[in-house]
């Protein structure tokens, strides 16, 4: 049974070690060993991690599988001037997990959080090769458009920007 849970600063090394188990399965054959490590130090350092909790207020949360973390997901506003639009930064279930309904647990929590917030777009990046598309097109998510993104050191993240919509429930007084 899956438990989701808000993280907190004490659970970076979790965070940390759960991307490090994610990301080689996930980006492997897409990107090179050089830029994998780069990415990993340059998002997943606990100074990176700190400043994504503190500064840019993103919203970490961690499942389990009974007691052990099996994946991680990020969410945030987008920025303050829209409050109906979310940006979902990061989702990653190790490999033994996928395919058993993890990621949807994940998918589902954030929606239904901001939701409450009166969201109305949750947005993404992924990877133009990773599998995960298809995953986040199941999940009604929609490519809106594709971007390279220069992250420095000569590397780029080449993705789909894809979209959901959120339905507000209909109610009548």
């Amino acid at each position: 049974m899956s438990q989701i849970r808000e993280a907190k600063e004490a659970d970076l090394g979790i965070i940390n070690r759960l991307a490090h188990a994610t990301w080689p399965d996930a980006y492997g054959k897409i990107i090179s060993p050089g830029q994998l490590n780069y990415m990993l130090e340059l998002i997943y350092s606990e100074a990176a991690l700190t400043n994504q909790i503190k500064n840019l207020r993103h919203k970490f949360i961690i499942i389990y599988d009974k007691s052990d973390p099996v994946g991680f997901a990020s969410f945030s506003l987008k920025n303050a001037t829209d409050l109906t639009l979310y940006r979902l930064h990061k989702l990653y279930v190790l490999p033994n997990q996928q395919g058993k309904g993890t990621g949807g647990c994940l998918t589902t929590y954030i929606v239904d959080e901001i939701k409450k917030t009166g969201a109305s777009v949750l947005e993404l990046n992924v990877n133009r090769h990773n599998p995960a598309v298809s995953f986040y097109k199941k999940k009604g998510f929609v490519v809106v458009r594709e971007e390279d993104i220069d992250i420095g050191n000569g590397y780029f993240m080449n993705d789909y920007v894809m979209q959901l919509r959120i339905v507000k429930p209909v109610t009548f007084n």
